[in-house]
């Protein structure tokens, strides 16, 4: 009896390829096709059998070239097509801001098995490897991920009021575009503008920087700086507790880069 085609929704972390999970390192390697996205490190794609289709669907912000509804599309294609094993790759975890939702329920109502293998999402990687407890006895009783583009770059609506409590660490996926909106919205509400932030770039990879800010001046300090790629925010007293944030002080005003990254 033939296998059925199962697709994959496979988690890739944050991007150092030891953070995957062991089970989706093993499906990864025998995959039949990989279907990946722009937040797939090369050292992860490294571990995709030889000889196994690859599809790039990558999107860039603005510039999305293949869009969401095509991606379902496509999965649902592969999988008819006989395809056993089709892996969908995805940055960080695939039901944490990575439309894996959308690919299940896509591939459900096309009776198409469905296995999602989750990863360390960028909040949980980013924070550990500076150091920095999401939540912290004294300091944060909860941990709230918001994203800081909307879909297809809708203006953002979020609950500012509750976004604006300090016994609660925020953290925005992708908000480098929006970061001094978002801020400002916040301070608004009533945050203290001395409430330390955290701001991280290449998360978890040698290529790793981050800047220690304000929520007064984050947005400033953002357009001020080159980090390439998605950008992740912590904010909230938690990150005081970072190693790097004791040795660099509060006031710190120019770029922080994680000194095993040769950038310091």
């Amino acid at each position: 009896m033939q296998e059925k085609p199962v697709v994959y929704l496979v988690g890739a972390g944050p991007g150092d390829p030891d953070l995957m999970t062991i089970k989706g390192k093993r499906i990864l390697e025998n995959a039949d096709v990989v279907v990946y996205d722009r937040l797939v490190s090369e050292d992860i794609l490294g571990l995709v059998g030889p000889g196994t289709a690859r599809i790039d669907v990558g999107k860039q912000p603005g510039l999305h070239s293949v869009p969401q509804d095509e991606i379902n599309a496509l999965l649902v294609r592969l999988a008819e097509e006989g395809k056993r094993r089709v892996v969908r790759l995805k940055g960080g975890d695939p039901f944490t801001f990575g439309r894996g939702g959308e690919e299940a329920q896509a591939l459900s109502e096309h009776g198409i098995d469905v296995e999602v293998v989750p990863g360390v999402t960028a909040a949980s990687g980013c924070a550990a490897s500076l150091g920095i407890p999401l939540t912290h006895r004294g300091l944060a009783n909860g941990v709230r991920y918001v994203t800081g583009h909307c879909r297809e770059d809708a203006p953002l609506n979020l609950d500012w009021s509750g976004l604006a409590d300090p016994d609660t660490t925020l953290v925005v996926y992708m908000g480098k575009a929006n970061i001094g909106r978002m801020a400002q919205e916040i301070l608004d509400q009533g945050m203290e503008p001395s409430t330390p932030v955290c701001a991280v770039a290449n998360g978890t990879t040698e290529n790793q920087r981050h800047l220690f800010s304000t929520l007064d001046r984050i947005g400033g300090m953002v357009r001020t700086i080159d980090f390439d790629g998605p950008v992740l925010f912590i904010i909230g007293s938690v990150v005081t507790l970072a190693a790097a944030y004791q040795e660099e002080g509060e006031e710190a005003d120019a770029i922080r880069t994680l000194h095993n990254a040769g950038l310091a």
